[in-house]
């Protein structure tokens, strides 16, 4: 037999060839999927792959942050993971938004705009899937509570799912800190009003060279130990081996580079919100900066690395605490409250995954989601998993394809069962053969910067 089908599969392909038709080598090779584009009545563009084996699910993507000024649509997050879904007979959609950058105003509506346009070429789909990724993350939280008559289910990645006024104030906190301790009196910096593109990139200059600088001394790491504690920056560093639990100064590397990788991210993202929200959106008047440091998960750290340094804790949080003078714009933060935060009331299943060790959205958004939807009385349709990695949005094509095929089983099934636990994720992500996984078990620490309205502030309003 074995010698039978090693003569016969050439001579097919001879005669194949003889006749015109395809080999069974091509006829065995997946038909590319149909693109189609568009363009939004408000400017945004979009795009969507069919595959000519369509399952009947559409996989409506939400891009995270891209700065510009291009500003392309997007429906998947990199060409792997959109390989290995259109492979298994999903159609990939997903809009530019309106404008690149801090796209929160119009980013959900251009979502579901996007899919009606879509649908009007496909047909009614059996199923409609949100996902996001990082900002987008943050879309598909929001889609979860505005589209329940045109999506079943999301799943939000890497999201900013604690919303962006708290997003802003956890790097207020951050860059609070580096400013004071790092830097003498007259060479403090503007961390917020910017007027232009040049004073936040000014800032970020100036804020490089002092961490760097501090870098070089054990008073300067443990100060840098403090502002990445407040900042909630994880200590595991991408390229970097995995410092152990105890092994602060191991962690406090990785929190130096990730600090570096992410001012000049935070402060250019902040001059973009506040050109779009007309003024600032974040304010640490009246925080206790000793009781934040409190809350951390990286407390025992900066108490470790303040002892090895000679330093007085005690004195550097007073410091903290006694400068903390930014006062928000009250219209500015209503701006960004309206378009850019989500209540917890979910019209879908969700299922949310974050990376463990996340330098730019920290994986404690999770929490406060969480406690969101808690309180909103939608904790049943909720499940959240992690994955054991460091950096943002790290995540395999066999992470993110087992995700997928976890919120489609609840929406087919309507109950979760074991399917989000980190063993039956692992297991089924395992299967695909699409590479590794490392789904883990996990419990993020608590969100430090999700505050009120300080009382004077809000009476003046």
């Amino acid at each position: 037999m074995t010698h039978l089908r090693r003569t016969l599969v050439p001579l097919l392909a001879v005669a194949a060839f003889a006749l015109g038709l395809p080999s069974p080598a091509a006829q065995a090779q997946p038909a590319h999927p149909t693109r189609h584009t568009g363009t939004l009545p408000d400017g945004a563009t979009w795009i969507a792959d069919v595959p000519a084996d369509w399952n009947g699910t559409i996989l409506l993507y939400s891009h995270g942050y891209l700065p510009g000024p291009d500003n392309p649509p997007r429906n998947s997050p990199n060409q792997p993971t959109a390989d290995a879904l259109l492979a298994r007979g999903y159609a990939l959609a997903g809009s530019s938004y309106s404008r690149p950058g801090w796209a929160l105003a119009t980013a959900a509506e251009d979502q579901l705009a996007t899919l009606t346009a879509v649908r009007a070429l496909t047909g009614r789909p059996r199923q409609v899937i949100a996902t996001g990724t990082s900002m987008g993350g943050l879309v598909t939280a929001q889609l979860a509570e505005r589209g329940g008559e045109q999506i079943d289910g999301a799943l939000a990645t890497c999201g900013i799912v604690g919303g962006g006024v708290d997003l802003h104030n956890s790097q207020l906190d951050g860059l609070h800190a580096l400013n004071e301790l790092l830097l003498a009196p007259d060479q403090r910096v503007k961390l917020v009003r910017f007027a232009t593109f040049a004073e936040a990139a000014a800032t970020v200059q100036a804020l490089t060279a002092a961490v760097q600088q501090a870098q070089t001394t054990p008073e300067g790491r443990a100060r840098i130990a403090m502002a990445a504690a407040l900042l909630q920056m994880p200590g595991w560093y991408t390229g970097l081996p995995k410092p152990a639990g105890r092994d602060y100064a191991a962690q406090e590397i990785g929190q130096y580079r990730g600090i570096l990788d992410g001012l000049f991210r935070f402060e250019t993202g902040r001059f973009d919100v506040e050109q779009s929200a007309g003024g600032n959106v974040s304010w640490n008047i009246g925080v206790d900066y000793r009781r934040l440091l409190a809350r951390s998960d990286h407390a025992a750290q900066v108490r470790a690395l303040y002892r090895r340094a000679g330093l007085s804790l005690r004195a550097d949080l007073g410091r903290l605490t006694r400068t903390a003078d930014v006062a928000p714009d009250l219209p500015a933060v209503r701006w960004l409250n309206d378009t850019s935060t989500v209540n917890g009331s979910l019209q879908m299943p969700v299922l949310t995954v974050h990376t463990t060790n996340d330098p730019l959205v920290a994986v404690q958004h999770e929490e406060e989601y969480a406690e969101d939807v808690r309180q909103a009385g939608d904790r049943r349709l909720l499940r959240q998993a992690y994955t054991d990695h460091p950096g943002h949005c790290t995540f395999t094509p066999a992470e993110f394809v087992a995700g997928v095929e976890t919120i489609g089983s609840r929406i087919e099934t309507g109950r979760w069962g074991t399917s989000a636990t980190p063993r039956h994720l692992q297991r089924l992500a395992e299967s695909l053969n699409l590479g590794g996984a490392a789904f883990v078990r996990f419990r993020p620490g608590e969100f430090l910067s999700d505050r009120c309205l300080p009382g004077s502030v809000a009476a003046a309003s």
